[in-house]
């Protein structure tokens, strides 16, 4: 065992290589934390550490269901989720197909290129363009929209369009990105399927129907299940960029919450609480939900 471990090393010692970056990264970041979480159940002081803060059970969980603004919050989080899971995620689906489906390789990676941009922006960058746009005192669209005599719509203070604002924000900035999965399962299928199909008189969208979403269809699933467990997680830094006096009922989030109670107010340990129903909450949902793919015939994700 030991000898052919040492040359499977040996062998693959630059792929090793290449990987370890990304190991450390969820070691240093994701699972080492994970000792942290324990404040949850404390009433942990800075002063007294970890282990010298006081045990006290359930109570900063009772606290926050207990909260008029839990309601409030899961209502927000889950509606913002649900926007972009219904119409964020099968845009990269629909615009790898389409770009499967150009033929000029050159007009192909142009179009790459110009799509996978905005998702190296910041989100600082995202919400000053949005700005510099929908502002309602000289945003370039309310601005054109007087020139052409209609009146200016207030897109950045209306609670009614804020969820929808923040997932055209995610389409603009991460559908292109999110191409790159899918053309590289795409890239993966037999192309004398594709030619047997064109014996057949198949024409390209009996193609695309028949052949290219099933060669797909188990990375559709995979990532669809992993995009149910951050139900709960829709990103601190946008909603809080776009977070207005006006608009403040519909984007107060469990992100920003987390922000305002353990950052600005110090509560570490209820706030801590807060992170942990959040990833208890994913997890359920990722197993209910490869749980039901698996019922389904999918592979699921394990």
């Amino acid at each position: 065992m030991g000898s052919s471990w040492l040359q499977a090393w040996r062998r693959d010692k630059y792929l090793y290589a290449l990987a370890l970056p990304g190991v450390l990264f969820f070691l240093l970041f994701k699972y080492v934390p994970l000792g942290g979480l324990v404040i949850a159940f404390k009433d942990y002081s800075p002063y007294q550490g970890i282990a010298g803060s006081p045990w006290v059970g359930l109570e900063h969980f009772e606290r926050f269901f207990s909260n008029p603004d839990f309601l409030n919050l899961f209502r927000n989080t889950l509606a913002i989720s649900f926007m972009n899971l219904f119409l964020f995620f099968p845009l990269p689906i629909v615009l790898a197909i389409l770009l499967n489906e150009l033929t000029s390789q050159r007009f192909k990676k142009t179009i790459q290129t110009i799509v996978y941009m905005p998702h190296f922006l910041s989100w600082v960058i995202i919400v000053g363009i949005t700005f510099l746009l929908l502002n309602q005192s000289g945003g370039v669209i309310n601005e054109l929209l007087a020139s052409l005599g209609f009146a200016k719509i207030d897109f950045l203070t209306n609670p009614r369009l804020f969820w929808l604002m923040l997932t055209l924000q995610n389409i603009w900035k991460d559908a292109g990105w999110g191409t790159i999965l899918f053309l590289a399962a795409i890239a993966g299928t037999d192309p004398q399927l594709y030619e047997a199909a064109k014996m057949d008189g198949a024409n390209r969208f009996r193609q695309m129907w028949h052949i290219t979403l099933p060669s797909i269809r188990n990375v559709i699933v995979i990532l669809l299940i992993l995009r149910i467990g951050h139900t709960m997680d829709v990103g601190f830094e946008q909603v809080f960029l776009m977070t207005n006096g006006a608009v403040s009922g519909v984007a107060d989030v469990f992100d920003t919450y987390v922000y305002r109670s353990g950052i600005q107010q110090g509560e570490f340990s209820y706030s801590a609480a807060i992170g942990f129903f959040k990833s208890v909450t994913g997890l359920i949902l990722v197993i209910v939900a490869n749980r039901l793919a698996k019922k389904l015939g999918e592979e699921g994700v394990y």
